[in-house]
């Protein structure tokens, strides 16, 4: 196994799916999936009508 003595230690370190987040944050994001949904499929769909 290669040698990183120079990177911090590694069971130190957290990625984004470990982290908490916030229900502002959460709510935030299913506004976003909300609306990517809206474009993508209902837009289409009322154009076809």
């Amino acid at each position: 196994m290669a040698d990183h003595s120079h990177e911090p230690d590694p069971d130190a370190r957290v990625t984004a799916p470990m982290q908490e987040f916030s229900g502002r944050e959460a709510a935030i994001g299913a506004a976003v999936l909300l609306v990517g949904l809206v474009i993508a499929y209902a837009i289409p769909a009322a154009l076809t009508l």
